[in-house]
């Protein structure tokens, strides 16, 4: 089977070209129109004598992800719905200019991204896993979902928007939150190649500390994260501050219970020096008494962590639901009693149904409903 391009490190790209004795600007160029440009086919790669690019198309493959849906917001989120080679769908978020979600400084434009098709670990309040777990992504569909995006963008810059802009000398997207569908640390080894050619200067130059990688508490990964040589940031899908509320709602608890996370993100900070983000869905009943404030605020302390409320966003088929907003401003108003830093994100794309795998269920059981 013919590799996709992107699925390469420079080193092995680099081994290559040596084989094809080719100047080394020769590979320069390629990433060039692989990474900056964005192109979709060697024949684009105009630059490139068409020897090369014979041998490139021999060589690799050249795949673009497929854009079967868009959904918009009010608040200009936008929601990708992308079809893989195989026909399974994925889904990323692109979320515009906004007060800093996971950064030191304000973002301009946040993608969330997905890193396998369904999940495996089973949140009771996730659309992710509802048609349970299919398969790993490989490195090139991670990056990929950066590159359609900003392919998107440029494309929507050509229209007739006058609010639309896009430079193929700059990147639409800055920062990352490696957070939609799946556990991203059970798909380790891709994940990391991908963000290795993220942050890259001659892949998508999107600096390690702009991009957020949570988990649901793979303790172990946690601590092999934390050898890595980048700095890249850490978020926790906490939800619960006791083991009590996590077993409820979060499976992955009981493998992994809260004396086992806390130690894995002790030693992530130990290594890395960094703060790590304690993500908190709001769900009503669920976990919005103030009998989790102090536990929570004893965790984020212990942990020098943030706390990011989030407010349930609802998913269809599913019985929870997201408090009211009185429930949620006491919920930070309490945490903030507790000297704990702590934001409550006004959830954007409520309306588009953003959480993670809703846009890609509807589709897939309208696909089965209309083939019976």
């Amino acid at each position: 089977m013919i590799r996709e391009i992107k699925s390469f490190s420079i080193e092995e790209l680099q081994t290559q070209f040596k084989e094809w004795e080719q100047p080394a600007y020769r590979l320069t160029q390629l990433l060039d129109w692989v990474y900056k440009r964005r192109v979709t086919s060697w024949d684009a790669m105009t630059n490139l004598p068409k020897a090369l690019r014979d041998l490139l198309k021999e060589k690799f493959s050249l795949v673009a992800l497929e854009l079967v849906r868009k959904q918009g917001s009010r608040d200009t989120t936008q929601k990708f719905l992308w079809k893989l080679s195989d026909g399974a769908f994925i889904e990323s978020v692109l979320i515009p200019a906004t007060a800093a979600l996971y950064g030191e400084a304000s973002d301009r434009h946040t993608l969330c991204v997905s890193t396998q098709v369904g999940c495996a670990y089973g949140c009771k309040f996730c659309a992710s896993g509802l048609e349970g777990w299919k398969r790993n992504l490989r490195p090139e569909e991670i990056v990929e979902q950066v590159l359609a995006t900003e392919r998107w963008n440029e494309t929507e810059a050509k229209s007739p928007n006058p609010n639309a802009k896009a430079d193929s000398d700059t990147r639409l997207v800055n920062n990352l939150v490696i957070m939609g569908m799946g556990e991203p640390l059970a798909n380790y080894d891709n994940l990391m190649k991908a963000l290795k050619t993220l942050n890259a200067p001659w892949g998508g130059g999107i600096g390690a500390r702009k991009i957020t990688i949570s988990t649901s508490g793979l303790a172990p990964q946690i601590k092999k994260l934390a050898e890595e040589p980048l700095q890249f940031r850490l978020a926790i899908s906490l939800h619960g501050a006791t083991d009590d509320t996590r077993n409820k709602i979060m499976p992955v608890n009981k493998k992994f219970p809260l004396r086992e996370l806390t130690a894995a993100c002790e030693y992530y900070q130990e290594k890395k020096g960094r703060m790590i983000t304690l993500e908190y869905i709001l769900i009503a009943g669920v976990n919005d008494r103030l009998d989790q404030i102090t536990p929570l605020a004893q965790l984020a302390r212990r942990l020098h962590a943030k706390v990011n409320l989030i407010p349930y966003n609802k998913v269809e088929d599913l019985p929870w639901a997201r408090p009211t907003e009185e429930v949620q401003e006491k919920f930070l108003a309490a945490l903030e009693r507790e000297k704990v830093t702590a934001t409550l994100r006004r959830e954007k794309g409520h309306d588009i149904d953003a959480a993670c795998g809703q846009l890609r269920l509807k589709t897939e059981r309208a696909l089965t409903k209309a083939a019976k």
